[in-house]
């Protein structure tokens, strides 16, 4: 079998064994297929030619190209973009040797560069409750009311919101049941504000059990890229550029800051490794530093 061929026996596999989101299969396809380009490049026919050296040498040409023959630097893939890479690398590996096709870890002991972790940006309570109070006025000021109202009442991922059908809200008990990734099933509380929004929304008509809850223009289910392009439209007179996921993260750092359960944190946002929830703890000592700062005699600077 091909390494093409076996990529995309992998990719198969993957996709019905984890149910992965269509953005999560496409990033896999995309870095699997710089791995193929790469031993393609190498003259490497197989899987089994594949070292940990010759995988060090693709994430060190992935990270620092060499110049091109007119002299100008070309650039690198991001720290973040070659551990995703190798991920999907050592998932591929791990699957060839399950199967028989490999009897070695090409990947093992290979580190990608350093990821410098940015913390993620997030709106204030003002700022938030400024947002969710815009309104661009029209027939979608309802629909735009109750998607920003949701979001950030529930923290809910770009996917999730979209998929949302009204079978899936209790708005008598204020919950949300959202299918995460996965395929994995959260229920999650639905804040008083974000209820009377979905109440005025279904107020409108065509609530039935079976009709999504935010649709587009044409009636379907809304897209993506509508959620974003109408939240970059209410947010235009904020000083941050707001994106769907800062609500999320805005959710996750005012829910954290308030409650300091970052067990429950992690539940509400569906992260299977605490390790992707505790990002918001620094966030939190962010936060915890201004008041510092701001109120104890001995951290005021002098004039």
């Amino acid at each position: 079998m091909t390494p093409r061929a076996a990529v995309e026996a992998f990719l198969g596999h993957f996709a019905a064994e984890r149910a992965p989101s269509p953005h999560t299969l496409a990033a896999y396809r995309r870095d699997l297929d710089k791995l193929l380009e790469f031993m393609e490049a190498e003259g490497l026919d197989s899987f089994d030619r594949l070292t940990p050296d010759r995988m060090r040498t693709m994430t060190a040409r992935l990270h620092r190209p060499p110049p091109r023959r007119d002299g100008k630097v070309r650039e690198g893939l991001e720290p973040t973009s070659i551990q995703r890479l190798l991920s999907a690398c050592r998932t591929l590996f791990r699957y060839l040797t399950r199967e028989g096709r490999l009897d070695h870890d090409p990947a093992a002991g290979v580190r990608g560069p350093k990821v410098r972790r940015k913390l993620p940006q997030v709106l204030d309570a003002d700022e938030a409750k400024e947002l969710v109070e815009t309104s661009l006025g029209g027939p979608l000021a309802p629909r735009d009311t109750a998607m920003m109202e949701l979001f950030y009442s529930s923290g809910l991922r770009l996917s999730e919101l979209c998929g949302l059908h009204w079978r899936d809200l209790d708005l008598d008990d204020g919950q949300v049941r959202v299918l995460g990734k996965g395929n994995k099933t959260r229920i999650l509380p639905v804040g008083r504000f974000a209820v009377a929004a979905l109440k005025a929304l279904a107020a409108l008509g065509a609530a039935g059990p079976d009709q999504p809850v935010f649709k587009g223009r044409n009636g379907t289910t809304i897209s993506p890229r509508t959620v974003q392009q109408r939240l970059a439209r209410l947010s235009s007179g904020q000083a941050k550029r707001v994106h769907p996921h800062m609500l999320r993260h805005t959710f996750a750092s005012h829910m954290l800051e308030s409650s300091g359960d970052l067990r429950s944190v992690q539940e509400l946002l569906g992260h299977a490794d605490i390790a992707t929830t505790q990002i918001y703890t620094h966030l939190d000592f962010q936060h915890l530093a201004k008041v510092y700062d701001a109120a104890h005699p001995r951290a005021k600077r002098k004039p």
